[in-house]
């Protein structure tokens, strides 16, 4: 029964969403995203419990954090979290918006020597801002930009979800061996590849995020230093507007090894997240400290043995 409740409230989600989407479409775009951010913070969050989880993760983090700072997050996030949902959507419309919109940052030149010599480069960014907008404008510069995605488990909501994801531009890897086989042949032909990286990975390796153990994926270390290729932390930061970015390329991470390149991509994370609190994705659970403390009481009975 439980699997079956599971499975209506799956499909009761992505019908709300197609509705709500659908809606705001017959909008003007100026109009769209801010109403999308407005619902998913003011009706959307209370009902999927989303401040207790940000208020959890503060809390974990952030403790000094002032009370009106609190609210103001639990306002905010849910509010750039559905601008970026409405923004995915609007595919075409989203392009046009962001025409012209220069990148600026050290990393630049690196990913504009990698894509006129054919080579491949490494890109990461994350749920920031919008995560889709730097290969929205990436690929309008001429990049070969393909991007690496964790299919949603709500899979009636994942059908179109992909769907909007792919009318932004190809190609697109869902995470898995399928996708990563062919993520490794685009690399190989001098491709480029986008991911994030700010989730937690159960049993991953564990590095520091805004203070906190983080288990974090070495994959993208690891792909720049298996093909030779730049290692570029990439951000789209909204503008007061609600509507447009600034698009930064940070200088890349110096080679070395997997550990200490995804620190350094972590850090670059925490610097923009703590400029810009609001425009990170505090609603996931990317340290799950109360895993961690069990993962950590086993291994240490284990070193004890019986």
């Amino acid at each position: 029964m439980k699997r079956h409740a599971a499975r209506r409230y799956d499909f009761a989600i992505d019908l709300s969403v197609r509705a709500l989407l659908a809606t705001a479409r017959a909008l003007p775009y100026r109009w769209r995203v801010p109403l999308i951010g407005w619902v998913t913070s003011r009706i959307v969050s209370p009902l999927a419990g989303w401040p207790q989880r940000i208020r959890a993760n503060l809390d974990h983090v952030m403790p000094e954090m002032p009370e009106a700072e609190r609210r103001r997050l639990i306002r905010e996030v849910p509010d750039n979290a559905g601008r970026t949902l409405a923004e995915i959507y609007s595919g075409a419309r989203f392009a046009r918006q962001l025409a012209g919109t220069p990148i600026e940052g050290p990393g630049l030149a690196a990913l504009d020597a990698a894509r006129d010599a054919g080579q491949p480069a490494v890109l990461v960014t994350a749920h920031f801002g919008n995560f889709v907008a730097p290969r929205v404008v990436m690929l309008a510069r001429g990049y070969d930009l393909g991007g690496l995605y964790r299919p949603m488990r709500n899979r009636h909501f994942n059908r179109h979800y992909e769907a909007a994801l792919a009318a932004i531009g190809e190609p697109m890897f869902p995470s898995g061996r399928q996708g990563l086989g062919r993520l490794l042949r685009h690399l190989r032909d001098g491709g480029m590849i986008g991911i994030l990286t700010d989730i937690y990975i159960k049993g991953g390796p564990t590095l520091s995020f805004i203070g906190k153990p983080a288990p974090t994926a070495y994959s993208a270390a690891e792909l720049a230093l298996r093909h030779e290729a730049p290692l570029v932390p990439v951000y789209a930061v909204r503008q007061p507007d609600g509507l447009n970015f600034r698009m930064l390329a940070e200088a890349p991470i110096p080679p070395s090894d997997a550990h200490t390149m995804t620190q350094a991509l972590n850090d670059s994370l925490e610097a923009q997240v703590r400029r810009h609190p609001e425009q990170w994705f505090w609603i996931h659970r990317r340290w799950k400290p109360e895993r961690q403390r069990k993962r950590q009481r086993k291994r240490a009975a284990a070193r004890i043995g019986p």
